[in-house]
């Protein structure tokens, strides 16, 4: 075990909130107010252990398992993580929760008047990741991002204190175009955890099997698919951008920066020619500047 990984298993909650440094989009960005960075590190933090229970990427030893009152011999089973995780979840609602990282959860839900809701949908979205591996239709795959990323949006305008039902319908077009395109750049690993998010009803069209995704470089198919695919999620990224325009401040800057990644994403993948096999594309920091301010003038 490196030191890292020592770090991690002696304190979950701190390895879990390192991993913001190596996310897409900013997490919690220095130019926003002190108590917006809390509280969105607080929901960002349910969110990374959330997502590490649901792809068994938690830290080794076991700590989060004994945290949240399941026994050694369940430790690996998801399943029973993450039910474990919901039950504490709650917890944070009406009593005193087990994990460190829901406790430090609790003063923002109380501040920001949280409801559980978003919680429980991204608690569901990595259920049923154990359960559904592929999905039919583009339909299916939406249904599973309203699970999976929409309600991460909805706790940014929540925290930040201004949902309206335009701005959340705005938000869920741009988080579902962000879960899409993190989609795209992942294939490769995604396939190596049997796990397919390129709906299969759009396979069969581009003449597209699984085994083409499990090849070091993409076919002429399989680059037509995912420039389809993408597509598809800038074209989501452009319906929600006028989101940006509906705030001010520094929030208007924060929701730039979520629309611009998103846009530099598909960028970068247009530019490896849609050939995402080989790793994941990324964007390079004068693209993302550059989108950024296109998103900020309201061009894109």
């Amino acid at each position: 075990m490196t030191g890292t990984g020592t770090a991690r298993a002696l304190d979950p909650e701190r390895g879990t909130l390192d991993k913001a440094a190596g996310e897409n989009f900013p997490v919690a960005p220095f130019f926003l107010p002190r108590a917006w960075r809390t509280d969105l590190m607080a929901v960002y933090g349910f969110a990374r252990l959330v997502d590490d229970i649901g792809d068994g990427d938690l830290a080794p030893g076991g700590a989060d398992a004994r945290l949240l009152g399941v026994s050694p011999q369940d430790a690996e089973d998801r399943l029973v993580l993450l039910d474990a995780f919901e039950a504490d979840l709650r917890r944070v609602f009406d009593s005193t929760p087990r994990h460190p990282l829901l406790r430090r959860l609790q003063p923002t839900v109380r501040r920001r008047s949280l409801t559980p809701e978003p919680f429980l949908g991204l608690i569901a979205a990595n259920r049923q990741d154990q359960l559904v591996t592929r999905y039919e239709t583009y339909d299916d795959l939406l249904a599973y991002c309203e699970l999976s990323a929409n309600p991460v949006g909805r706790l940014v305008l929540s925290v930040t204190g201004t949902s309206t039902p335009e701005r959340i319908r705005r938000s869920d077009m741009i988080c579902t175009g962000l879960q899409i395109v993190e989609h795209l750049q992942d294939v490769a690993e995604d396939l190596g955890r049997d796990r397919v998010y390129l709906p299969a009803a759009d396979m069969t069209r581009f003449h597209v099997q699984e085994a083409d995704l499990a090849t070091k470089t993409a076919g002429a198919s399989v680059r037509a698919l995912i420039a389809y695919e993408a597509q598809r999620a800038l074209d989501l990224l452009n319906e929600g951008a006028p989101l940006v325009g509906s705030v001010h401040g520094r929030l208007k800057l924060l929701l730039a920066g979520f629309v611009a990644g998103g846009r530099a994403a598909v960028r970068a993948i247009a530019a490896a020619e849609y050939d995402v096999l080989p790793g994941p594309p990324k964007p390079g920091k004068v693209q993302l500047l550059r989108e950024v301010g296109v998103t900020l003038r309201g061009e894109g």
